[in-house]
């Protein structure tokens, strides 16, 4: 489970200080999938980045399972699988061998670390591209080699940005499937997304960010009662004020 406790992050500019998530704060549950749903620039790269330790808040916190990253970094960071912004693939490194290098960071030993590859290549779909060098790759062969190597040390928290940006509709059809099964084996799933369709057809919570403050939260359902709107794409452009963004 991850608890996000009025996080906030500024950054400095020739204008004077941005302020980029204004005391954001939700729950992200095991056993479901919750999604960070908002325009373009509203602020969700930046918190999942704080929550994956790559940036420290200048206010608010973070708990892991319980566990601070501000005092308990290395054990947080064991528990979490993070697929960024950026893929950051080693081009002369095959599939198998960007995962396996990840693996060997986390301290795997080669029996389990094999075991673990040959179960995510499976159900991503990977056999016919692992053993290729990642030079070349499609963007859906890239997002599933970063994937894997996010999930090779079986972390109980899975953070996405923007995982099925660029993909074809078979690819992300296959995604979907292979987050709900995380999802079926109680790992709490984090992603973001400012694509409505993709929120809806996935996330059991959702989180609606707008100029780095969350504007609304609750179930699908929930939104759409808060709002009065029977359709969620609706209800989202009521919560954030604008469509500005949202089929960017």
């Amino acid at each position: 489970m991850i608890e996000v406790q009025g996080l906030r992050k500024s950054f400095q500019s020739r204008g004077g200080a941005i302020v980029a998530v204004d005391g954001v704060s939700f729950v992200a549950r095991d056993g479901e999938i919750t999604g960070l749903l908002g325009p373009n620039g509203a602020g969700k790269t930046t918190t999942l980045r704080m929550l994956y330790t790559l940036m420290q808040p200048d206010a608010g916190r973070v708990l892991v399972d319980g566990l601070d990253p501000a005092a308990e970094a290395g054990d947080v960071r064991r528990r979490l699988g993070v697929l960024p912004d950026a893929r950051g693939l080693y081009k002369r490194l095959t599939a198998r061998e960007n995962i396996a290098y990840f693996g060997r960071l986390h301290g795997l030993d080669a029996a389990v670390m094999t075991a673990r590859i040959e179960r995510l290549a499976l159900a991503l779909g990977m056999q016919d591209f692992i053993d290729r060098r990642t030079e070349g790759f499609s963007q859906g062969q890239r997002t599933k080699t970063a994937i894997a190597r996010a999930l090779v040390h079986d972390p109980r928290n899975v953070l996405l940005d923007e995982p099925t940006n660029g993909l074809d509709v078979m690819t992300t059809r296959g995604l979907r499937q292979f987050l709900r099964e995380l999802r079926s084996e109680g790992r709490c799933v984090l992603l973001s997304s400012h694509i409505m369709q993709e929120v809806a057809a996935l996330c059991d919570r959702i989180v609606v960010i707008a100029h780095g403050r969350v504007v609304a939260q609750g179930t699908p359902d929930e939104l759409r009662a808060q709002t009065g709107e029977s359709n969620l794409e609706d209800a989202f452009v009521q919560v954030i004020g604008s469509e500005e963004g949202l089929f960017a």
